[in-house]
């Protein structure tokens, strides 16, 4: 190799364009937001978009036609008439039937969270603690439910808790009781069906908040002389309060608008948004009064997310 000669190894790359130049410094300013873009994108057209037909729905009036309500914007005569119809808001606030399914749909959601916290606690902190070995087995049998149908599961629950069934049937044997308990088609299956539906929800997040949890913090309030249960509630419930609030969101959110386990488990007094909806839209046919039932609870979801989302980003910056 002479001094003239160009260095053996990797050939230059060739000189860009300015064209290139600028499609590639573009790129790196808005890589970041293009791949944010791809999620916002997914929750417009799979969130918003429907939120907003129903919405509009909510606001037209009841007619006998497919579909089965008025239009809110039409062109006759040369004059674009825009009808919006607020009396289906009205009637939610005037009727008190729809009033009383709103509390107790939060009253059911909010007990059946609270239960599945208690239960689902301990029982993610045997997982968290157990063998290695046992530990893979434990979580199969606590997801190993959620594998079969959703309708099937609440089926065999009817037949647990008929008066003939498997749990009446147990207490008889046992002496107990004297003759079956009425549990079938009362709001405690109902909450009997939700905590057993919704507890994997609540178990997950609580257990993964437990492997990351520092347990030398743990030793060291207990080595300072605090008490198990007062290093419980004052070291290792803070520090797993993340996995807390996201399996109560997790299984509040769609507790609220259950539908089968009322319908099939619970009797007449168990009315809940679930059915209400059903009913508007399938038996009554009135859409825009389903719709603004389904808005104004969407609206009350808003606010458990919006809370949940505050609390996320400010231990996100405590972590930081």
């Amino acid at each position: 190799m002479t001094m003239f000669s160009e260095p053996r190894g990797k050939p230059p790359e060739p000189a860009q364009g300015p064209l290139k130049q600028r499609l590639a410094r573009w790129r790196i300013a808005h890589e970041r937001k293009l791949v944010i873009a791809l999620p916002y994108l997914w929750l417009l057209l799979l969130f918003m978009l429907p939120f907003l037909i129903v919405f509009k729905i909510s606001l037209a009036e009841m007619a006998r036609a497919v579909p089965p309500y008025t239009d809110l914007v039409s062109w006759a005569d040369g004059k674009l008439d825009i009808a919006l119809n607020l009396g289906n808001y009205l009637q939610l606030l005037d009727d008190p039937l729809y009033i009383e399914a709103y509390l107790q749909s939060l009253q059911v959601a909010g007990i059946s969270t609270l239960c599945c916290l208690l239960v689902g606690y301990p029982l993610a902190w045997a997982v968290a603690h157990s063998k290695p070995s046992t530990r893979n087995i434990l979580l199969l049998l606590v997801i190993l439910p959620s594998w079969t149908s959703f309708l099937i599961r609440v089926y065999a629950w009817m037949g647990i808790l008929k008066n003939n069934g498997v749990l009446n049937n147990f207490l008889l044997w046992l002496g107990v009781i004297d003759h079956p308990l009425v549990i079938l088609h009362t709001n405690l299956a109902v909450y009997i069906g939700v905590v057993y539906s919704y507890l994997p929800f609540m178990v997950l997040p609580i257990y993964t908040a437990l492997t990351r949890l520092d347990y030398s913090l743990v030793e060291a309030s207990l080595d300072l002389g605090a008490r198990p249960l007062k290093t419980f509630f004052s070291v290792i419930v803070p520090l797993t309060k993340g996995g807390i609030i996201a399996g109560s969101m997790l299984v509040f959110i769609p507790a609220v608008g259950e539908y089968v386990i009322p319908e099939l488990l619970g009797g007449p007094d168990s009315i809940m948004i679930g059915r209400i909806l059903w009913q508007e839209f399938f038996n009554n046919r009135d859409w825009p009064v389903a719709s603004a039932v389904a808005t104004i609870m969407l609206l009350l979801l808003i606010v458990p997310i919006i809370w949940f989302h505050k609390h996320q980003s400010k231990a996100a910056g405590e972590q930081v």
